[in-house]
């Protein structure tokens, strides 16, 4: 099997130009007729539909469709392994085609850690719907009974005697046939699969390592002009004066355009501030120096974030809204039995490689937009908003994306560069600078949350804990002051201890600025809240952290969370398809318990500490050893597993997991992005470092063997990362880190 399979950045619609000119083929989708597998899983229809996600050509070519973003989680391997599984394609046939932005596709959000998570089934029954017709029109052929044939290796076999034929000789014949009834088809068995399950190297890989990968800012158009834009330093302000003659004057600049400041919540409009367009990216960058700029007042002129955790530190240690009462209200909190804590993280910013970058062109038709973006349907609908035009006049073409995490699914950036390319009348590419991405970007939102337990001599017996943040929902409705129960379903309430009396609480928050989910969202300051806490209740009771997790875990059950004040979201699953469950909890505590026995014991300064949690209905449970020599840290080893049910990729798995350990490291070891006077005090990657290589510890990955459904990936393994690492630090010094970063109590 080769490493590599094809990848083509073109169309479904130019797959079926292809077919003009090749001759034809099975090209599912190439009617009218539309197939929303998102739709059609919450109908329950059984109407037939044709997709968009499958065409076979007479040249024996299997195109298929990733109609999500990638951005090096794998995604456009992942989707087409389940088709090409199902289908009986060969990986040397495959061609993956990229969707553009329709909403035949259903969903296309690329966050959530929920592309396979949500579409495994219907990607396999899509594949099993054109095998099922390839099949038949083999058995037409042949003259023999379907049940008789099976597709392998894109190939139509006869058991019995042996013949076979490709599918490129069957695609026409096929594609003249109605499709099945979903209700019909007879998926694979796991022990079936062919795909599904292996380690296939990812089909841009090629493309990257030779530099041919088409990302955002490689986009070149003929006539394309570059733009720089100025935004407010703080946000909600507005431009007083603007002098922009020495930016005119500067080689190569042709506009200075002003940007509207949006009223009202953000949500996906652009900031506003001044554009200077160019023929050339330097001389848009050096015009922009030029510019001459005062700013209005703001509401939020004086934020300084330093100022406002202190304030929200205060406010979580007094009573808030209750949001989950789990058994009686306890009330008795003798002080030789009670360990409180405080817990804070500061804002947070995505920090990608490759900046938000989008580039737009007018059409006769509307306009035509090549971006970075894991969103394609906001984008489509927000820029047609934007510019007043019909979304089927937006067309976006999705780019492969330089990382993500979140940040690009928020397409501000894509409606900026359609404004300029309509006011100037050519195309125009809109490229955020870092300082650009780290100013003015959707950031993580600063925490702060208190935990308070009562310990017996049978073990816990209650736990108090309160949480306030400034919502992502500010970022859509600014009356919004208080967590939503989305975000407090995210590693707040949905921790299922066993204990008499457990209280959970929110307080007020008021956002300052853009609020956005950043990898992993609310589960980064939930996460490491209750893995600290535990580890301060088994020091508390003299017991291993794993040994505390699993009495706090209790009896192996399905946590189902009834009569406790609260109705669980399950990250939009139903907890009959994915349960919280406390033996998966354990499964993954165990695997890291036994890979630390295999380790070396620390020696003198050095000290292991350990995380468990459940985020995106994945189990994920780690465990790092630190070393601390005069104050200075050094992670020396991580180990990680997991328990995501059936894996599509198990390769792709353990880069995620390797990558949400570096992405944890870097947000504990030094992320903070400060306000002063409503600005933001970081610019580049000198105040906002990231893990360098030589920070980076050695990492071992556990998979946990599970025949469940599939669970998300992407996101789990970064929330019990930070707890670790500070839980290792206190076994190494006795000294607890309750306030992330840790470079701002020793040098990291």
């Amino acid at each position: 099997m080769s490493q590599f399979t094809a990848v083509q950045n073109f169309s479904r619609r130019d797959v079926l130009k292809l077919f003009g000119v090749a001759g034809g083929g099975l090209a599912l989708g190439a009617s009218g007729v539309s197939w929303s597998p998102m739709a059609l899983a919450q109908q329950g229809t059984s109407e037939s539909r044709l997709n968009l996600f499958i065409a076979i050509g007479e040249d024996n070519q299997v195109y298929l469709t990733c109609h999500r973003s990638e951005m090096g989680q794998g995604i456009r391997t992942g989707i087409p392994q389940v088709l090409a599984d199902e289908l009986g394609a060969k990986w040397d046939n495959v061609v993956v085609v990229q969707g553009l932005a329709d909403e035949r596709y259903g969903s296309q959000n690329t966050d959530g850690s929920r592309s396979i998570r949500r579409g495994f089934d219907k990607m396999r029954e899509m594949g099993a719907m054109a095998r099922t017709m390839l099949e038949q029109a083999g058995a037409e052929r042949l003259k023999v009974p379907a049940s008789e044939l099976s597709c392998i290796d894109n190939e139509v076999v006869h058991s019995v005697s042996g013949r076979r034929l490709s599918f490129g000789e069957l695609a026409l014949a096929a594609a003249a046939l109605p499709l099945p009834d979903p209700a019909s088809l007879t998926l694979k068995s796991a022990g079936q699969y062919t795909h599904i399950g292996k380690s296939h190297g990812i089909v841009d890989m090629e493309d990257i390592l030779t530099g041919q990968a088409e990302f955002g800012y490689d986009v070149q158009l003929d006539g394309m002009l570059y733009a720089s834009i100025t935004r407010p330093p703080v946000a909600g302000s507005v431009l007083n004066h603007l002098d922009d003659t020495l930016a005119r004057a500067t080689a190569g600049v042709v506009d200075v355009i002003t940007l509207p400041v949006p009223i009202g919540a953000p949500s996906f409009q652009p900031l506003g501030g001044v554009a200077v367009v160019a023929t050339n990216s330097w001389s848009a960058i050096e015009g922009r120096k030029q510019l001459s700029i005062r700013w209005g007042k703001s509401p939020n002129d004086a934020h300084d974030s330093q100022q406002y955790l202190a304030e929200l530190s205060e406010r979580v240690k007094q009573p808030g809204k209750v949001v989950r009462q789990q058994g009686p209200v306890n009330t008795d909190w003798p002080k030789e039995q009670t360990i409180s804590a405080l817990y804070t993280v500061p804002y947070l910013a995505h920090a990608m490689m490759e900046p938000p970058t989008a580039t737009a062109r007018m059409t006769a038709d509307g306009v035509e937009l090549w971006a970075s973006t894991q969103t394609p349907q906001s984008a489509q609908q927000t820029v047609a908003n934007a510019l007043g035009l019909k979304v089927e006049q937006v067309i976006i073409h999705v780019t492969l994306l330089g990382g993500g995490f979140g940040r690009k699914s928020k397409p501000d950036f894509c409606v900026e560069a359609a404004l300029l390319a309509k006011q100037t009348g050519k195309p125009v590419k809109v490229s955020w600078s870092r300082e650009d991405e780290l100013q003015n970007g959707y950031l993580h939102a600063i925490s702060a949350q208190y935990f308070k337990g009562k310990v017996g001599a049978d073990g816990v017996e209650a736990i108090l804990q309160r949480s306030g943040f400034p919502s992502i929902s500010s970022t859509f409705n600014a009356s919004v002051d208080e967590p939503s129960a989305s975000e407090l379903d995210m590693g707040f309430v949905d921790v299922p201890l066993s204990i008499n009396s457990l209280r959970c609480e929110s307080v007020k928050a008021q956002a300052h600025t853009r609020i956005g989910w950043l990898r992993s969202v609310c589960n980064i300051q939930h996460g490491f809240g209750i893995g600290s806490f535990v580890d301060e209740l088994a020091h508390k009771r003299g017991l291993p952290t794993v040994q505390m997790w699993r009495e706090l875990l209790g009896s192996d059950r399905h946590e189902t969370f009834e009569n406790q004040g609260f109705t669980y979201g399950n990250y939009g699953d139903s907890l009959s398809r994915h349960p919280v469950d406390t033996a998966r909890f354990k499964g993954v505590i165990d695997a890291v318990e036994q890979a630390m026995a295999r380790q070396p014991k620390p020696t003198s300064g050095q000290g292991w500490g350990f995380a468990v949690h459940r985020s995106f209905t994945a189990f994920v449970a780690t465990a790092t050893l630190v070393e601390v020599t005069d104050n200075k840290l050094k992670v020396l080893k991580s180990i990680i597993a997991i328990d995501a049910g059936t894996l599509v990729n198990p390769d792709r798995v353990r880069s995620q997991l390797e990558g949400a350990v570096m992405f944890g490291l870097t947000l504990a070891l030094m992320g903070q992005i400060s306000f002063k006077a409503g600005r933001v005090e970081q610019s580049n990657f000198h105040d906002y470092p990231l893990l360098r290589m030589s920070q980076c510890p050695d990492i071992e990955t556990i998979i946990i063997a599970s025949d469940a459904v599939p669970a998300g990936v992407g996101e789990p393994g970064v929330p019990p990362v930070a707890p670790s690492v500070v839980n290792a630090i206190f076994a190494a010094t006795g000294k607890r880190i309750r306030q992330l970063p840790i470079n701002a109590h020793m040098s990291v």
